[in-house]
């Protein structure tokens, strides 16, 4: 029987850095920074097994070789202790099985899929306003598909699409808790589903300006603030708000801005950069802004971040119009449509719109960058008061 307890309590006060052996496998390991770690050595199957048991002075000595010899005997036994207290703790965990804790875990588990890890919570915005406040607390293995029901059904036909997400991230939370071997029904959010019927509502496009009127709102844009700047790039790159407002200094190069794969939204899996090709007119209004650019953004807001998207948007309801920011990228796909000859793959690309399979993408390596340019000049030569003549693209077929 190898030797126990050579520890003692006063040499633990001044225990130097390093290890000290209480031992039969116990151990106490002293850092630099002060702290200390019980650890427990033993051979199971003729495997080294080393746990950590807790730290010192939380877990004092007797309270440490108690622990020990606790799980010496489940070595003793053949049982690897470490997967047995895995299997504890995750036992521990389940007894709390409510919606709620099972919500939280499956979004740390998907998480790292979402754009910026899912910080700006549009994952659980759905749950959290119209499921957990009332099923929170109901047991997963509870939850039926009448719960569900009555909880979507006052929104079902009013925020058809936000219950719609709240269904679709349940359906998740459902899976993952089936994958942690919880006894649910898999199929009760397809029953509620069924249950609640087709959605009456009809979802509204984001009201656009008409291409013909474009240029006017344009030539109103004569300010050089950030808000009447911003509105003039993005009417003449045809970008989406985001990657716009968060605009950086080091992503444009000559006469081409570079937006990271990431902030790129409808490019699920991206691993590339989205190039997009700037006018003449896009960089004279970047040189414009530049002057107003602080922490390396080109439209900053009065404290850390960005403009927000309802910046511009309140620009827009100010001038009473009925057309959003977001529907400039529709004028500039329907002038794309009616004043030009480009090829739908290159008019779709001209918005950064995913066309074909992955497999024909592979294949395709090109962004259309030269033929966007060129249609991305005519749009600015509309937009500023020129003809808009039909553009003839050569070689595009």
């Amino acid at each position: 029987m190898r030797a126990t307890n050579r520890l003692s309590a006063g040499f633990l006060k001044s225990a130097p850095v390093g290890k000290h052996c209480d031992g039969a496998g116990l151990w106490l390991i002293k850092r630099e920074d002060g702290g200390a770690q019980w650890v427990l050595r033993v051979t199971v199957h003729g495997r080294r097994r080393e746990m950590g048991l807790g730290g010192f002075p939380a877990l004092g000595l007797a309270d440490a070789r108690k622990l020990a010899d606790r799980w010496r005997k489940v070595a003793a036994a053949g049982r690897d202790p470490v997967k047995e207290r895995e299997a504890e703790e995750r036992a521990a965990r389940r007894e709390d099985i409510s919606l709620t804790v099972l919500t939280a875990d499956a979004f740390e588990a998907r998480k790292a899929e979402l754009k910026g890890d899912g910080t700006a919570g549009r994952w659980l915005s759905p749950l959290n306003l119209h499921v957990l406040p009332k099923l929170g607390r109901v047991p997963v293995t509870d939850l039926d598909q009448r719960d569900i029901r009555d909880t979507l059904a006052p929104i079902w036909h009013t925020k058809a699409d936000t219950a719609r997400k709240a269904l679709n991230r349940l359906s998740i939370v459902m899976r993952h808790a089936a994958a942690l071997g919880l006894d649910v029904d898999l199929q009760a959010t397809d029953k509620a589903k069924a249950l609640l019927g087709k959605t009456r509502h009809v979802p509204k496009n984001i009201p656009a300006m008409t291409w013909a009127d474009v240029p006017d709102f344009y030539a109103s844009l004569e300010e050089p603030t950030l808000t009447h700047l911003a509105l003039r790039l993005l009417i003449l790159t045809g970008m989406r708000s985001t990657p716009l407002r968060n605009i950086r200094l080091d992503q444009i190069e000559g006469d081409v801005w570079t937006v990271p794969a990431e902030a790129m939204k409808g490019r699920k899996g991206a691993t590339e950069a989205f190039r997009v090709p700037l006018s003449t007119e896009a960089q004279r209004i970047i040189d414009l802004a530049r002057p107003h650019a602080r922490n390396g953004f080109l439209f900053p807001n009065n404290r850390q971040g960005v403009i927000s998207d309802m910046t511009l948007s309140r620009h827009m309801e100010r001038r009473e119009l009925e057309a959003r920011p977001h529907g400039f990228r529709t004028s500039l796909r329907t002038w794309l449509a009616e004043a030009t000859d480009a090829p739908h793959e290159v008019a779709e690309a001209v918005l950064a719109h995913v066309t074909d399979s992955g497999v024909v993408r592979a294949y395709r390596r090109t962004d259309y960058l030269e033929q966007r340019r060129a249609l991305l000049e005519r749009w600015a030569d509309h937009v500023t008061g020129g003809a808009g003549q039909v553009v003839k693209l050569a070689g595009a077929g």
